[in-house]
């Protein structure tokens, strides 16, 4: 099923309901004065934005237009139009509109990837448009827009972290429409890290997705994953048995995605790790360490990497992090606490972090 946004008055109705039954805050609070408050701000956005129909009403209609990211493209449907973002003022909310040579707005669309991450809410945690590229992707001849925003939730155990949000919108004969399939595995599996990325998966068909969905170290293994032989052992843990640490990485586009299994004699994998979260790519592995950290009696995990990310002015910079994975009785967790005591630097060592931990924990560096 393919989703296209068409602009009839029927999607303000259409969009108050999804509202409504989505947002948590509004069906805990349906018919009281907060709801009706929060329905009619939704109303208000979508007549502003519906109503916009020459590039001169965009910014008074209370978007702020993204100047630097304004280009030409060639449609099917309306010829030589301009591509125009702008973000929503009040709630960052992205919207795209398509303007001709004299400012008529031949198409608009606010129906995008960055505009669900809080899902059924006004207020979405966009901050910019990070990247902006016209590309021809599934083989119609027309050409599709790859986008690429940076949000930051306000709350949460990742309130203050940027994150980066991928799209593509592909053009048809009425103009552009989204591929929410597409969209949902772009983001769910880590592939919106660039524009070649992207366009590694959409156009040229390669994919992160069996890093989370591989059942077997074979099944990697048939995918291209790239073992890490000098960390790769096997060690005993205590609730799990006898199992290969397997460390490694899968490389698309240029960027190298670093994760760690946890493989059984029979080669089934029982557990696994991502510990390089949202950078870009893995610069460089400095070591893997299991041991007994919080002092309970059984094996926990630590990892120590340095890896590499694009700067706002696009250059490449690199950083040093590690992660803590303490084992209980159903599994791994992944520590918290103390990195917020102790954050990574780049003198920091395994053995050193292994240190600051057992400190934390209350318990001598030597068993």
């Amino acid at each position: 099923m393919i989703l296209k946004k068409k602009n009839l008055p029927l999607t303000i109705l259409l969009s108050i309901c999804m509202l409504l039954y989505s947002c948590p805050l509004l069906a805990h609070a349906q018919g009281t004065e907060e709801a009706k408050a929060v329905a009619a701000a939704y109303e208000n956005y979508q007549e502003r934005f519906l109503q916009i129909k020459d590039y001169s009403e965009i910014e008074p209609a209370g978007f702020d237009i993204i100047e630097s990211q304004i280009f030409p493209i060639e449609t099917k449907s309306f010829g030589q139009a301009y591509f125009v973002p702008a973000l929503e003022k009040n709630y960052h909310r992205l919207a795209l509109f398509f303007t001709d040579e004299d400012g008529n707005v031949v198409y608009k669309t606010d129906q995008l990837e960055a505009n669900h991450r809080n899902q059924g809410e006004l207020e979405q945690p966009i901050r910019e448009l990070k990247a902006v590229s016209f590309q021809e992707l599934n083989g119609d001849g027309r050409m599709d827009i790859v986008l690429i925003t940076t949000c930051v939730n306000d709350k949460g155990s990742y309130a203050g972290t940027p994150y980066k949000i991928g799209d593509v919108l592909f053009q048809d004969e009425q103009g552009f429409y989204r591929d929410y399939r597409i969209s949902d595995k772009l983001n769910r599996f880590s592939m919106n890290k660039s524009v070649e990325s992207i366009v590694a998966f959409v156009r040229d068909g390669y994919s992160t997705e069996f890093l989370y969905t591989a059942s077997t170290k074979q099944e990697l293994l048939s995918h291209g994953f790239e073992i890490a032989r000098e960390q790769c052992y096997y060690r005993q843990f205590e609730k799990l048995g006898k199992l290969e640490v397997v460390p490694g990485t899968y490389t698309m586009a240029n960027f190298a995605t670093f994760m760690i299994y946890l493989v059984n004699e029979q080669g089934y994998i029982v557990w696994s790790f991502q510990p390089m979260g949202d950078f870009d790519n893995l610069y460089a592995l400095k070591g893997i360490t299991c041991r007994d950290i919080d002092g309970d009696g059984m094996k926990d995990l630590l990892v120590l990497a340095r890896y590499s990310y694009e700067g706002r002015g696009n250059e490449m910079i690199t950083e040093s992090d590690y992660k803590i994975y303490y084992q209980r009785t159903g599994g791994f967790y992944e520590d918290t606490e103390m990195k917020r005591q102790h954050p990574c630097s780049d003198e920091d060592t395994v053995s050193g972090l292994v240190e600051k931990a057992r400190a934390y924990w209350g318990w001598k560096v030597n068993e």
